[in-house]
């Protein structure tokens, strides 16, 4: 089971024993796979900045369990595999933005409104450019969903053959992290934000998850730092940054000028102790004796 060090941060039992197995040369790093995750906002009312849409990983997840996150996932390696019909900044725009080519610019944009549906049922896609789809209940838009979720239809082929056109410009992108080098399951991940498109509701539609809610940057962050919420560092980091911003228009227009320069752990051997911290996050930093737990 993880511990909660800090506040609610997520810190697994064999992280220790998987540093230091890094350290010594013993562990080789696995190559991290590219995934999304979509930070949707609504806003709540004067003065208490936006609500942020959440789900609870399963305590049973061998991964993060009971932990806090945003709807999110894998890049699925078909989401490049044609063109889809786009809406917003182009292709070449993205790539620049997010420091892939084209091919990975729309596979990972993909990813981000494809994992959001799966997850919350949230589409940010449209019949035109300028529409997104007000409702996505129904026997048969669920019948797609579970489609994409098992894998057996492609969010390219979703989108074409319903003709939808995807919204890129609902998407800002906010960070990057990159999942410590000690992980045996690693992400290159970039977090984007969207506000919740007028007509949509969120659901619980992920089996990775036994809650959703919609809460507050602040609440949440309050809620980790009483040892109430359990979290992942990105996830407990980008809350913190989202505290700055009264509604979620305000966080979409601050999102072209952040910093998407990727945010990778790293651990050092000083003084006989392990240090293991996040490059411009100070408060997950740890020491871990040779012999020790962490502090």
């Amino acid at each position: 089971m993880a511990n909660a060090q800090a506040g609610g941060q997520w810190y697994p039992p064999e992280w220790p024993g998987r540093i230091r197995a890094l350290a010594s040369g013993d562990l080789t790093p696995v190559t991290p796979k590219r995934a999304a995750t979509v930070m949707l906002l609504k806003d709540t009312g004067p003065g208490a900045g936006p609500a942020v849409h959440m789900l609870r990983r399963r305590t049973s997840m061998a991964f993060a369990g009971g932990a806090y996150a945003y709807p999110g996932g894998g890049v699925d390696p078909r989401d490049d595999d044609r063109h889809v019909r786009w809406a917003g900044p182009s292709l070449d725009w993205w790539a620049g933005r997010l420091g892939v080519d084209r091919a990975g610019a729309q596979a990972i944009v993909c990813a981000a409104v494809r994992e959001t549906y799966e997850e919350a049922g949230v589409l940010l896609a449209g019949p035109a450019p300028d529409a997104v789809v007000g409702d996505t209940t129904g026997a048969d838009w669920e019948a797609d969903r579970a489609a994409l979720v098992a894998r057996e239809l492609s969010f390219a082929e979703f989108l074409d053959r319903r003709g939808l056109v995807l919204r890129s410009d609902l998407l800002g992108a906010w960070t990057r992290w990159i999942t410590p080098e000690f992980e045996p399951r690693r992400y290159d991940t970039w977090f984007f934000v969207a506000a919740l498109p007028e007509g949509q509701r969120t659901r619980n539609a992920s089996t990775e998850a036994d809650r959703t809610v919609w809460i507050t940057a602040r609440e949440a962050a309050d809620g980790y730092d009483r040892g109430e919420l359990l979290m992942m560092p990105p996830t407990i980091a980008t809350l913190r940054q989202l505290t700055a911003y009264g509604t979620a228009a305000e966080a979409l227009d601050a999102a072209p000028a952040r910093d998407l320069t990727p945010v990778l752990a790293s651990a050092r051997l000083v003084d006989g102790e392990i240090v293991l911290s996040w490059p411009g996050h100070d408060e997950f930093t740890k020491h871990i004796p040779t012999g020790g737990a962490p502090s």
